[in-house]
């Protein structure tokens, strides 16, 4: 019975030895760029101009991933919107509003708005980019308006500036599209109409 001791501990040892190496390489992410290709990182989805995929919740808001508190990712937020969506909750979809500065009569027809977003089935989230700088010489003609972005002024992209909700009509296949400006306050992201 003495041989086998040695023989555990050095699988013991081994087995720590693999779980440090695994925690060391970080966690892979899966993300979808802008374009609609899929990236494999250990960064966030953000740091690489992508977003996180569409996360799915249970009916019923019976998730293990519940989250509290505002959202302080892009990818928080997409994952609040979808839970309110996915689990028909225009309580929680009005939880990430930026209802700062609206009316009474305003904050009811918004309300009307949110539910009709959450009654319909969701097809896909995206964030809205701002136009790429036009191309332009040194006495400030435009020589090119560079709509399509190929040529691009900084390596850095631009931060998205709103979220285009792709649904489809209750009951049909008819596309319906829901654009939510994006607002930053308080160190978290809200939507807007």
């Amino acid at each position: 019975m003495r041989p086998a001791l040695p023989v555990l501990l050095l699988i013991a040892a081994c087995g720590c030895a693999m779980a440090l190496q695994v925690h060391a390489q970080g966690v892979v992410k899966r993300c979808t760029s802008m374009s609609g290709e899929t990236i494999f990182t250990d960064r966030r989805c953000e740091d690489v101009g992508g977003m996180d995929r569409l996360p799915r919740v249970s009916q019923g808001g019976g998730s293990s991933l519940a989250r509290a508190g505002c959202s302080r990712t892009l990818s928080d937020l997409v994952y609040q919107i979808t839970a309110a969506v996915d689990n028909k909750d225009v309580n929680r979809l009005a939880g990430v509003y930026q209802w700062a500065g609206v009316s009474n009569a305003a904050a009811n027809r918004i309300m009307d708005k949110l539910e009709a977003i959450v009654n319909r089935p969701l097809v896909d989230i995206a964030p809205i980019r701002p136009a790429p700088a036009p191309i332009v010489d040194e006495d400030g003609l435009v020589i090119d308006e560079n709509a399509d972005g190929y040529y691009p002024q900084t390596t850095a992209r631009p931060r998205p500036t709103g979220l285009r909700l792709e649904q489809t009509l209750r009951n049909s296949s008819t596309p319906s599209r829901t654009v939510f400006g994006l607002r930053r306050n308080y160190n978290c992201f809200w939507i807007s109409l």
